[in-house]
């Protein structure tokens, strides 16, 4: 059996897959905000106690945020930023006694949906998770696209297309550029963009449910998003070319996109408006997903 390991900025979930891809046992912590060690023994703590539940030693994959180096083996480009700089594989590795596999969570998201998620059977998938940060997946005949710098389908941060001169130069970025895609498009701006709009604090879910309820303000702060939304989408779809996206992460609930983000991405993107064969897609698995690719990460029949 195999175990999936999701280390997300908020929490951290895991999974046991058996050979045929049924769940066997699956848990979520909160993601410890006091320090990296503490997260190490976060991570190897929930390892343990899905093994304890299962009654046997699993392989173990894990879908994090940014990318391991190939020049210095360090984490770099994560969102949770005390990662950076961290040997958190060789650390995890030495904690558990064995060797574990890791990827960028947004690469374990698109093969887990272009495996067999929404996108299952597609040529080329992009994979999107709208949450915490912004990540994203290329995965081309079911493989996933890593690059040189490993950072293939890092769109998040790159700067918002198109933007408007109330939109110049943008938002300060952790990365420390200012106006990426991140900054406009994760859950807390659009949370921190709506309480500077309106003076009220809602969770960005909760402006959508908003929105789709006929509040006004909610419904303003949303088609706003949807369009930045789908200018960013625009250049991926102009470079790539996907046959699918698919979203991923908390704000992936937000029904509304799947409608909309097509209607206008038709404005930016360079072909005929009227046939625009990209599909946008909920996630087959939910905000899930990433945890099956990184279980995935080792294939059926390997061993701990």
């Amino acid at each position: 059996m195999r175990i999936g390991i999701d280390l997300g900025g908020t929490k951290i979930e895991g999974l046991v897959l058996d050979d045929t891809g049924s769940e066997r046992a699956r848990l979520r912590v909160p993601t410890p905000s006091t320090s990296y060690e503490d997260g190490v023994q976060a991570i190897t703590g929930l390892i343990a106690e899905l093994e304890r539940r299962v009654g046997e030693r699993c392989t173990v994959g894990i879908a994090h945020p940014g990318a391991i180096s190939p020049a210095t083996g360090l984490i770099k480009n994560a969102n949770s930023t005390r990662l950076n700089g961290r040997p958190l594989k060789a650390d995890l590795e030495q904690a558990l006694g064995r060797e574990i596999r890791m990827a960028n969570d947004a690469n374990c998201f698109a093969v887990s949906e272009a495996s067999d998620g929404a996108a299952a059977g597609l040529g080329i998938v992009f994979g999107v998770i709208l949450g915490t940060g912004v990540g994203g997946g290329i995965v081309i005949d079911g493989r996933p696209l890593t690059g040189a710098q490993a950072i293939a389908g890092e769109w998040g941060h790159t700067p918002l297309p198109l933007p408007h001169d109330d939109e110049r130069p943008g938002p300060a970025c952790y990365c420390g550029r200012t106006g990426c895609v991140e900054t406009w498009l994760s859950g807390p701006r659009l949370q921190e963009q709506f309480a500077a709009r309106t003076g009220r604090t809602l969770r960005a879910t909760d402006v959508a449910e908003a929105a789709a309820g006929g509040d006004a303000d909610a419904a303003a702060q949303m088609e706003l998003y949807s369009d930045r939304l789908a200018r960013a989408l625009s250049v991926v779809i102009n470079i790539v070319d996907p046959h699918a996206i698919v979203l991923g992460g908390g704000l992936s609930k937000m029904k509304m996109l799947y409608r909309r983000v097509p209607e206008l991405w038709r404005r930016y993107i360079f072909s005929e408006p009227e046939h625009i064969a990209t599909r946008l897609l909920p996630p087959r698995y939910g905000d899930s997903s990433g945890v099956r690719g990184a279980a995935w990460l080792w294939p059926a029949g390997s061993k701990a």
